[in-house]
């Protein structure tokens, strides 16, 4: 290879590594323009023809624009030109073959699902659930929206973080639940202890407490909770201790798929008892009316509860 060629080599490889939003190499570059000044001459034939190649395919044809005068093609221009596109054509195809940094999983209304981690933690997601992972870090979950109960194996070096909506969860060393809807979070814990907001807030749930924060409330609550009853939908048993009936009527409906509305006056009902999950659907609404003080009608496609 002659050394122009070489030169115009070196010119293609910098115009494709600084497209790279990661590129971090500009000292070295600068070192390389200044060796040379045919360096810089190549770089700056390079990048021309790079965007040339680039306005070809963004650019719409205007048929009432005027042809412009076609360009002289030298030798040389038309090996840079072959060369450049050759060198963006795999670095698409490397990018188009590069897998994406997270990934999501997603449940149905009604259905469950297992996510096992390597180190022995696990994952399990309640139904009408979406959880976003990532690869690079199996320890790291944004639970986007639903209800999930994390089984962590405790690590010094690597916390086990769940995010969702603003509140930012750390385990130590844990069993815990987490629901995430309507602009609130709830936490559950049933072993150990969770740290919300570690860097902000940093307060402390442990085992047999459970914290709710509505976004935006900048305050988050603690209440009491039977360590037992956490996660009990995966056993498809419902105890509630003074629980708002929407939230419960939530759960059922993410665990069973069955359709289900509490109408706004019944809304904030505080209840208490214990659902059977696998019932038909006429009992568990029937059970819940009889429970919550509520009238459970039958309409098309579900029921509702009110007064």
């Amino acid at each position: 290879m002659s050394r122009d060629r070489q030169i115009d080599q070196s010119a293609i490889d910098w115009v494709i590594r600084q497209r790279d939003p990661a590129f971090d190499g500009w000292e070295a570059f600068a070192d390389w323009l200044a060796a040379d000044p045919a360096h810089a001459e190549a770089y700056h034939r390079v990048a021309a023809l790079d965007d040339d190649l680039g306005a070809l395919t963004a650019a719409p044809i205007d048929e009432a624009r005027p042809f412009a005068p076609a360009p002289v093609f030298t030798r040389r221009n038309i090996w840079l030109s072959a060369a450049v596109a050759a060198s963006l054509a795999v670095v698409v195809g490397v990018s188009a073959l590069r897998p994406a940094p997270t990934y999501r999983v997603e449940t149905a209304m009604g259905e469950q699902r297992v996510i096992s981690i390597a180190d022995g933690s696990r994952i399990e997601l309640n139904g009408g659930t979406r959880l976003l992972l990532y690869r690079e870090d199996d320890r790291r979950v944004v639970l986007e929206r639903g209800q999930a109960n994390f089984r962590v194996v405790h690590r010094a070096d690597a916390p086990f973080r769940v995010a969702a909506g603003p509140a930012q969860l750390m385990n130590i060393g844990t069993v815990f639940d987490v629901t995430r809807g309507n602009d609130l979070t709830i936490v559950a814990v049933s072993e150990g202890a969770v740290a919300y907001n570690p860097d902000t807030d940093n307060v402390r749930i442990d085992a047999g407490k459970r914290l709710s924060v509505q976004d935006g409330s900048g305050k988050a609550l603690l209440a009491p909770v039977d360590p037992a009853s956490v996660g009990a939908w995966r056993e498809g048993q419902f105890v509630y201790d003074d629980v708002p009936l929407e939230q419960v009527a939530d759960e059922i409906a993410r665990t069973t798929g069955m359709r289900i509305r509490v109408a706004p006056e019944a809304a904030n009902i505080r209840f208490r008892g214990v659902l059977d999950g696998r019932a038909d659907e006429a009992r568990i609404a029937a059970d819940l009316a009889a429970l919550s003080g509520t009238r459970a009608v039958a309409e098309a496609g579900g029921w509702t509860l009110s007064r």
